[in-house]
């Protein structure tokens, strides 16, 4: 049973006549026999009374008419439905993005989607990004906006947004401060000389320091862990160490630390699942995002 033989079946009954149906139907008429012949095999019910040159409906036939007809008006109330979606936004997006993109990068895009599509369910979660990008792999979350992995899974997409360079900070009044007023070159070498306090072991963030660190041969001795940026801010503001932050955190509370030879970018943007249509919403952001 499929629908073009529901449609051929109704325009028959509904015209009383095969050949007058095969022209509404722009079919053959051995065509259009072929596929009531089918359908009457698969119900295992004759549907017409074949009565010389005129066909009339049976008992089963009369009753299959009204299902036939329900069922076609469902699919295309289904295909009216499928084809509107490009019309309006709406719907449930389920975004992930970490403290630190969710607080200074994603507010004014986040406001305006809100605004521009106030029909969708924004369901916005926060997560280190590692997890996030997990979660967009196990199917659990549409689309991430959260630092960018350093090592891609094949599965994953990613669209750089926001290029993010990060800069040695320590407090105002810590010693590598006083050496740069003393005229000393801060290198590599110096920075081992005092703790740090860095983002937690695995995530992409201590990953680019240290392999900017590598080549000098250099090891960074930590006094203090944490996954969130905003605490280690205030960590280094109150002189509990140096750290690697983005440059745009930088204000009253930390100080620039110019490292000879050292230079580090993190990469903010998009991640979603390769082969997974995006939904509406999850589109209509992403524009925003470009934009």
């Amino acid at each position: 049973m499929d629908f073009p033989s529901l449609k051929a079946f109704v325009a028959v009954a509904e015209l009383g006549s095969f050949s007058r149906a095969s022209e509404v139907l722009f079919m053959t008429q051995p065509a259009v026999s072929k596929r009531i012949a089918a359908l009457e095999d698969d119900l295992g019910v004759l549907l017409f009374d074949r009565l010389g040159r005129r066909i009339q409906l049976t008992e089963a036939g009369q009753k299959f008419l009204t299902s036939a007809k329900r069922i076609l008006a469902d699919i295309e109330i289904s295909r009216d439905e499928v084809l509107s979606l490009g019309a309006e936004v709406g719907g449930r997006l389920r975004l992930a993005t970490s403290h630190h993109v969710g607080i200074h990068r994603l507010p004014p895009v986040l406001k305006a989607f809100t605004q521009t599509y106030p029909e969708v369910e924004l369901d916005l979660l926060f997560m280190d990004s590692e997890l996030a990008c997990h979660e967009v792999l196990n199917g659990h979350i549409e689309l991430a906006v959260v630092t960018l992995p350093d090592q891609l899974e094949s599965a994953l997409l990613t669209e750089l947004v926001w290029p993010d360079p990060l800069s040695i900070v320590c407090a105002s009044d810590h010693p590598l401060r006083a050496d740069l007023a003393a005229g000393i070159e801060v290198t590599p070498a110096i920075l081992t000389n005092y703790n740090a306090v860095l983002p937690a072991r695995g995530t992409v963030t201590r990953t680019i320091l240290l392999d900017a660190l590598r080549p000098f041969d250099v090891t960074v001795e930590t006094s203090l862990e944490t996954n969130y940026l905003e605490t280690i801010k205030m960590m280094v503001s109150v002189g509990l160490g140096w750290s690697a932050l983005p440059s745009n955190m930088i204000d009253e509370g930390i100080v620039d630390v110019p490292v000879t030879g050292l230079s580090m970018q993190r990469n903010l943007g998009a991640v979603c699942l390769r082969g997974r249509t995006l939904s509406r919403a999850a589109t209509a952001f992403m524009a925003l995002l470009r934009g």
